[in-house]
């Protein structure tokens, strides 16, 4: 079991990903303990001496004017995350939510929120009893961060809420704290705007999107390598010498990834000398580097922002070493409501252009003398004529979904949070976009496969041979119609998992 040690300089994306999607232990190193009690005796010290603070004295948002008395602060962090657990829809998925909640961890432990360790700590137990808040979809506008996303989870460190329970069930939290041996937390002052006020939702969602966008996009590359091969493509554009013309390195990467996977195919070899078959293929074949290329140089634009947001302070108010408390902006989601929009843009196009070299395979005007819709007997069979509708309704869905929503903003709490980044649901439907993209890339793969068995006896190359074996045992070989649905079930099954990319690997060496 992998255990993840938080230190007072923060966690790595690594880190994020095995407590999200694995079932690693957490640690607070003692540093660690050290930075927050260090912080938290400034808060006191503020509390004690009658300043009013933000947060830490005063109300919130519009209501930052208003005075609370010294006997009513507990009070107030506490009716601060009740009211502010309003949100509404279904549950986000745990993983989400636990890449959420290491997060807001890591950000108190940077020692800049004021906070006593035992805070810290009671989110540390949940994560590792495998307690997870239920926090509905909507209610975070990405302003003073995903505040309701994160009221959710810290209302169940109260004894209150709902978390979700094995099967997926709302379960109240009450009754999981007491199954586990755990006890609700007081909170002190300034300590609930610590637990919410923050892009931790929005940069969890990140993370793991950046995670699945880079597997993704070395697949496409696979993808695209198949289903050239079984159109009978060139392989001459993928050649080094004209990507180091236009020297964007994602797109040399990606030529270079096609260009391999097509070597050792005896389908290549059958028409390589036959320049009047094939003098220039389409854009979707010739250009596939490009734009796959283009998405791979966004998604390291996108990796460089998550890795500055990893390392940041998003707390409002942060404490300072020099004992001041200062109101800041750092909690605004734009840099992340950015990143994650374009991202989801380029991968809009990763799919959309897979769609149409599938579409060319099953043409039988286009796809070189292989039959129509793949099928030995179309007319009676329809193939996989469907499943390229399937492919272009959810192209069309990633474009809706590639509108940008940071371009969006609604003024709330009263004008004083007059300009919002909507980064929550940016994130939000980047991940809507990938798990799209990976059934377009199955239905490439599927139509990839098929057209290379139909080239038989020709033998294709070695990452043919793997894709074919993978997915046959689901697929069976070209022939009378059969139930698809499953067949693209596991055609995903293939692509999302590790497999396929790691049989092709063995025989031409890494992907870049």
């Amino acid at each position: 079991m992998t255990t993840v040690t938080i230190q007072p300089t923060g966690i790595s994306a690594d880190d994020v990903l095995a407590v999200a999607r694995g079932s690693a232990t957490i640690v607070l190193d003692p540093a660690t303990i050290d930075a927050m009690a260090t912080s938290r005796a400034i808060v006191d010290g503020i509390e004690s001496s009658g300043r009013p603070v933000y947060g830490v004295s005063t109300g919130f948002g519009a209501l930052a004017n208003t005075f609370i008395a010294p006997e009513r602060r507990a009070e107030l962090q506490h009716a601060l995350i009740r009211s502010h657990a309003a949100g509404v829809g279904a549950p986000m998925p745990r993983e989400v939510v636990r890449a959420m909640m290491v997060l807001r961890v890591r950000s108190l432990a940077l020692g800049r929120s004021g906070v006593r360790p035992l805070v810290a700590e009671a989110l540390v137990d949940l994560l590792n009893h495998d307690i997870t808040p239920w926090v509905p979809e909507h209610g975070s506008l990405g302003a003073s961060g995903d505040l309701a996303p994160l009221a959710h989870c810290a209302l169940v460190l109260l004894g209150e809420g709902w978390v979700l329970g094995p099967t997926g069930e709302r379960q109240d939290a009450a009754d999981a704290l007491t199954a586990s041996g755990l006890k609700p937390i007081e909170l002190a002052a300034k300590e609930g705007l610590a637990l919410i006020n923050g892009t931790d939702g929005m940069l969890g969602m990140l993370l793991l999107a950046i995670h699945d966008a880079a597997h993704l996009f070395a697949m496409a590359d696979v993808t695209a390598a198949l289903a050239i091969e079984a159109m009978l493509g060139s392989e001459r554009p993928f050649l080094p010498e004209l990507h180091a013309i236009r020297p964007h390195p994602g797109q040399a990467a990606s030529a270079a990834n096609i260009h391999r996977l097509l070597q050792d195919s005896r389908v290549m070899d059958s028409h390589r000398d036959d320049l009047a078959h094939a003098v220039q293929d389409a854009y979707s074949m010739r250009c596939a580097p490009q734009v796959a290329g283009a998405a791979r140089d966004t998604l390291d634009f996108v990796r460089t922002v998550a890795g500055r947001e990893l390392v940041s302070v998003v707390d409002n108010p942060v404490v300072l070493p020099d004992g001041r408390v200062e109101s800041t902006g750092n909690f605004h989601g734009a840099p992340l409501g950015f990143a994650a929009d374009f991202l989801a843009i380029a991968a809009a196009e990763v799919g959309a252009i897979a769609e149409r070299r599938v579409d060319r395979l099953l043409d039988v005007t286009r796809s070189r003398e292989l039959p129509a819709f793949l099928s030995p007997d179309a007319g009676v069979n329809s193939g996989l004529m469907i499943a390229q509708y399937t492919a272009a309704g959810i192209v069309a869905e990633n474009r809706r979904l590639a509108a940008p929503a940071s371009v969006d903003s609604l003024p709330t709490s009263g004008m004083q949070e007059d300009h919002v980044s909507m980064g929550w649901a940016a994130a939000k439907k980047l991940r809507t976009v990938l798990d799209n993209l990976t059934s377009l890339l199955a239905v490439e793969l599927l139509a990839g496969v098929r057209g290379l068995q139909l080239r038989a006896p020709l033998e294709p190359s070695a990452a043919g041979r793997a894709a074919v074996a993978a997915l046959g045992p689901a697929a069976g070989e070209p022939g009378p119609d059969v139930f698809l649905a499953p067949v693209m079930e596991a055609a995903r099954a293939v692509v999302a998992g590790p497999e396929l990319r790691a049989a092709i690997e063995r025989e031409v060496g890494p992907l870049g």
